[in-house]
């Protein structure tokens, strides 16, 4: 996946330079694929975050840049402009960015060397682009998320879905899933080699089929445990003491109607992941704050603890 999206990536750099359109940085690999917990390998979709920048904050490119050159020069240089393809009125538009990748992914596919041996389908999505390519009977499924970076932070706004029935196109949520791909980096070179914390959120994601509670309960909940109990008693001799321990950490959570992001508001992320302020001193987002307003769906989450 990494290098199908580093040959993509040149060529998206080639045939965008010199417009106005987003350029897009090397991709980043975040989610459970990546994070190396993936509950089912049949079910693994490879997430990845293409990266916007301003090209002037690229040193030595030359690349026209929407904020940085008059409307009046835009006109003059293309048709359709930047602001009829992505934008609705002065916002950047999800959808229309989503629709305009999808055209470039098509038009590019012939031009890399695993055209050739893979077969390229692309999947219905409308805030990302998703594809798979197949090979016989193997195949590998890609999703490519949209993001700006706040700042020199591994924070960023992305064209995710946020947990609301409703999305507007134009809104581009903030998203936490780099952050966290380098929290469990980090965890992984700090841990002795028979570590057994990936297999303890392996087994409890698995465990989560059937079940109402999200894998990002549970994920949360470990991070939360990898922060606090010393790398050197996640070995296989602690494996049941470690999932005795997020268990608990569920019970008294729904008892108290609140689990704290782990991100958000956290003053005790490790130094190596890089909080913008206002996230590190936000007060904590309670991820639980649904079960404290609907009395009849903390019922239900207690029940479904039991059975987990």
């Amino acid at each position: 996946t990494t290098d199908l999206m580093d040959i993509f990536i040149l060529i998206f750099q080639r045939i965008l330079s010199n417009t106005f359109y987003p350029v897009p940085q090397r991709a980043i690999g975040v989610g459970s694929a990546f994070e190396g917990w993936s509950a089912r390998e049949e079910d693994i979709v490879y997430r990845v975050l293409l990266v916007c920048t301003c090209p002037r904050e690229q040193p030595g490119e030359n690349t026209l840049c929407f904020l940085h050159h008059p409307e009046e020069q835009q006109r003059g240089n293309e048709e359709p402009t930047f602001l009829n393809t992505l934008c609705t009125g002065s916002y950047l538009d999800v959808e229309k960015t989503a629709r305009w990748f999808y055209q470039l992914v098509s038009a590019s596919w012939r031009a890399l060397p695993q055209s050739l041996n893979w077969h390229l389908v692309l999947l219905p999505s409308s805030r990302s682009c998703k594809f798979k390519v197949a090979r016989g009977r193997e195949s590998l499924t890609v999703e490519i998320l949209f993001g700006v970076r706040e700042g020199d932070s591994d924070i960023f706004v992305s064209s995710q879905h946020t947990e609301t029935l409703f999305t507007p196109s134009t809104m581009w949520p903030e998203t936490y899933a780099v952050a966290e791909m380098r929290f469990f980096r980090y965890i992984t070179s700090q841990v002795p080699r028979d570590s057994w914390h990936l297999r303890c959120l392996q087994l409890l994601a698995r465990a989560l089929v059937g079940i109402g509670f999200s894998t990002y309960t549970l994920k949360t909940i470990v991070m939360h445990l990898l922060n606090t109990i010393p790398v050197s008693r996640w070995s296989r001799r602690h494996f049941l003491q470690r999932l005795g321990d997020a268990m608990w950490y569920l019970h008294f959570s729904l008892l108290e109607k609140r689990l704290d992001h782990f991100i958000v508001g956290n003053q005790h992320v490790p130094e190596v992941i890089r909080l913008p302020p206002d996230v590190q001193n936000a007060e904590p987002s309670n991820l639980f704050l649904h079960l404290a307003q609907d009395l009849a769906a903390h019922t239900q989450a207690m029940d479904e603890s039991h059975e987990l």
